[in-house]
């Protein structure tokens, strides 16, 4: 990785520009930067207070870091220059290059000149507003922020300047210690500048909003160095509409991959997803507090029975649950409530208990025993304007006392976000409690939290596959390089990975039926090869038994093919799945299983993993989809085999990596998935030659 310690610790800056560069310095000089700050133009005398050099070779030193904002044209012999001297790196902001190449003639070209220009001297952007290290004050940055400086914080990457704005102008409580905009990643890409900010000493977590990856194997490098250091991640993926994706492409020239992809990759190295920057910005005081959740436990605790329900449904169809307090423990939370309270977990503990404030902090010592990965206490502050907030403020003091004395992972939930005080909400992080806003929203973060802990505790993952040069290019314009297998011919190659699949043969005239027919047991089924949705076209044929319904039923698809294939019928089974391999862009092969036969696109119900996938995955990924509960039994259904299923599923996935070069496409459907044991009813394949 990229050593950018000295871009984002400077000491001295320079910075080459007029109007932008002037609120770099103003910037810098309202953080409290109490470096040096050498300016560069050719005609003026001053920028902010500081006298300016006519060029970069003019400075009475070698700068740490340089804030470039001149035109494109001369941006390039800047940053050539400041390579010449030994800079340790340049901000370039400057649009008009890779980003701009459809609109401007010439601009790619640009930005490989930029990028030549600049050699091993790391550069971020073009197109980059820039970044902010709250610990030391520097603000490369050419507009207001609401950052302030801080001792520790989380770091946020983004891939617009404007939400990063937004993002600092939070009174929700967040210490944010280091604020980056990514530009179009000419030369240093965002894993790289996030693997960067990870390594400062003061940042404790990582929040990446993205609009496109830069680079799936720096990202893997990111996610396993985040592990090492104990500074989780999360991420707000943008770019899951058509609009939204073509608003990246000509934004910042990211190429998005699919949404299944990312959710699949994020989920594998344990890299937290949320889908708002709301949800973006609790996970990440959750974070701050004290990392990943251990589970998804929760507790809550309300003095309303109408917060205990909202908390209740808010937890419907997400992994967090409330687990019911063990007998002693209910008991010890009753003695200090009285016998009319009912207790259960959410817990509505009345406000009979308020006034008491010591029995309250044995009561809350109670329900926090252990057991519970994050326990909640609901309390919204009132208007401090208009109201009194001491007893408030003493219902918090018990909670944190309670906290502290249990060693407990906690967090005080204010149902609507304006009534989190900041103060209140800083003080509570400044414990290591995190002070979390909206109800919904606190459960996604919390959910998003404890599915990233999960994947802490296992190993870390395989290292994916290579993406391989060349593929997953557009058909239409490469189709003499794409060849499709037809079902004979994939079968028989996926069944030499050791894919189960029925007993077949090729027949192409009434010899080749006969010696099938007496080979085999019936009943029959005949289809058309070389077609890839054989069953909408009428290509097959079921239930045949005799040598005369087989030739009846070659001769009234003769339209479709000239050669067939006849196979022994699977018995009925109690699932049917796909199981597809595809090519994204980004992070390479990916395995989608789900809800097979003819209605797989409309029933929609996939889980998907990228290659390789261990056992433990395919198992996990098997039983989080609707169908799964058909495979363990439903009703009067038994059981399937399922450690044959999951052999069958290996097999594709082994084939998969196998041909990992050439694969484009692979369709299993429908795996049939049967009491005992799985077969294969149908395959294609799409390979590419070179």
């Amino acid at each position: 990785m990229t050593d950018l310690s000295r871009l984002f610790n400077p000491k001295t800056i320079a910075v080459v520009g007029g109007r932008e560069c002037e609120r770099v310095v103003e910037q810098c000089d309202k953080l409290g930067f109490d470096g040096t700050i050498w300016p560069v133009h050719p005609r003026r005398d001053e920028i902010g207070g500081r006298a300016c050099f006519r060029s970069i070779e003019d400075l009475p030193g070698v700068p740490d870091a340089a804030y470039v904002a001149v035109n494109r044209e001369r941006t390039i012999s800047v940053v050539a220059a400041l390579a010449a001297s030994g800079c340790g790196g340049a901000v370039c902001y400057a649009a008009g290059f890779a980003e701009a190449d459809e609109e401007s003639a010439g601009s790619g070209d640009l930005q490989r000149q930029l990028v030549e220009a600049a050699g091993d001297m790391p550069i971020i952007g073009p197109n980059c507003y820039g970044f902010i290290n709250a610990s030391n004050g520097v603000a490369l940055w050419p507009d207001q922020h609401g950052v302030q400086r801080c001792d520790s914080g989380v770091a946020i990457i983004t891939q617009s300047s404007n939400i990063a704005i937004n993002l600092t102008m939070q009174k929700r409580g967040l210490p944010i210690a280091g604020v980056m905009t990514v530009g179009n990643q000419a030369q240093t890409g965002l894993s790289e500048i996030a693997y960067g900010l990870l390594e400062e000493e003061k940042t404790t977590a990582l929040g990446l909003h993205i609009e496109g990856l830069d680079d799936v194997k720096a990202f893997e490098r990111l996610s396993l160095r985040a592990r090492e250091l104990g500074k989780p991640v999360v991420a707000f993926k943008v770019g899951k509409s058509e609009q939204a994706r073509a608003a990246t492409l000509t934004h910042t020239a990211s190429l998005a991959g699919s949404e299944a992809a990312h959710q699949a990759l994020f989920k594998r190295l344990g890299i937290a997803q949320v889908h708002s920057l709301e949800a973006f910005i609790e996970t990440l005081k959750l974070f701050h507090a004290g990392g990943p959740l251990s589970g998804f436990s929760l507790l809550s605790l309300s003095c309303s029975g109408g917060e205990a329900a909202l908390m209740a449904d808010a937890a419907e169809g997400r992994a967090v649950h409330y687990r019911p307090f063990e007998p002693m423990q209910a008991a010890s939370v009753k003695a200090q409530l009285g016998d009319i309270i009912t207790i259960a977990n959410p817990l509505d503990y009345n406000t009979f208990i308020w006034g008491d404030w010591p029995g309250m902090t044995r009561m809350f010592e109670a329900a926090l025993a252990p057991g519970f990965d994050l326990a909640l206490l609901v309390l919204d502050f009132p208007r401090a304007d208009q109201c009194d907030p001491d007893d408030w403020t003493h219902a918090l003091e018990s909670f944190c006392t309670a906290v502290r004395h249990k060693n407990a992972r906690a967090a005080v939930l204010a149902s609507l976000p304006e009534c989190m005080p900041e103060d209140v909400a800083i003080n509570l992080l400044q414990k290591g409690i995190a002070p979390l806003c909206g109800i919904e929203t606190a459960l996604e973060a919390a959910e998003a939290a404890a599915c990233a802990g999960e994947v802490w505790l296992r190993p870390p993952a395989q290292p994916l596959l290579p993406v391989a040069s060349g593929a997953g290019a557009d058909r239409q314009t490469d189709e003499k390089n794409i060849i499709m297998l037809d079902e004979a011919a994939a079968k028989a190659e996926l069944a030499a990975c050791g894919l189960v699949v029925p007993k077949s043969a090729v027949v192409e005239d009434s010899a080749t039926i006969e010696a099938a027919h007496n080979s085999m047991t019936p009943p029959f089924a005949l289809k058309a090869l070389g077609l890839a949705h054989k069953s909408d076209v009428g290509g097959v044929m079921l239930d045949l038994n005799a040598v005369s319904e087989i030739e009846k039923a070659m001769t009234a698809m003769t339209s479709l093919a000239d050669c067939f294939l006849l196979e022994e019928m699977a018995a009925q089974p109690q699932a049917e799945l796909i199981v597809g391999i595809s090519r994204d862009p980004v992070v390479g092969l990916m395995m989608t299983i789900g809800a097979g036969g003819v209605l797989a696109e409309l029933l929609d119900d996939t889980a998907t993993l990228l290659l390789p996938a261990s056992e433990t995955e395919i198992r996990q990924a098997l039983l989080t989809i609707r169908v799964g509960r058909l495979l363990e039994g439903y009703r009067d259904t038994q059981a399937a085999d399922l450690d044959a299923l999951i052999a069958n599923i290996i097999c594709i996935a082994n084939y998969a990596c196998a041909n990992a070069d050439t694969l484009e496409e692979l369709d299993v459907n429908p795996l049939f998935a049967t009491q005992f044991g799985s077969i294969a009813v149908d395959a294609l394949i799409v390979k590419r030659t070179r």
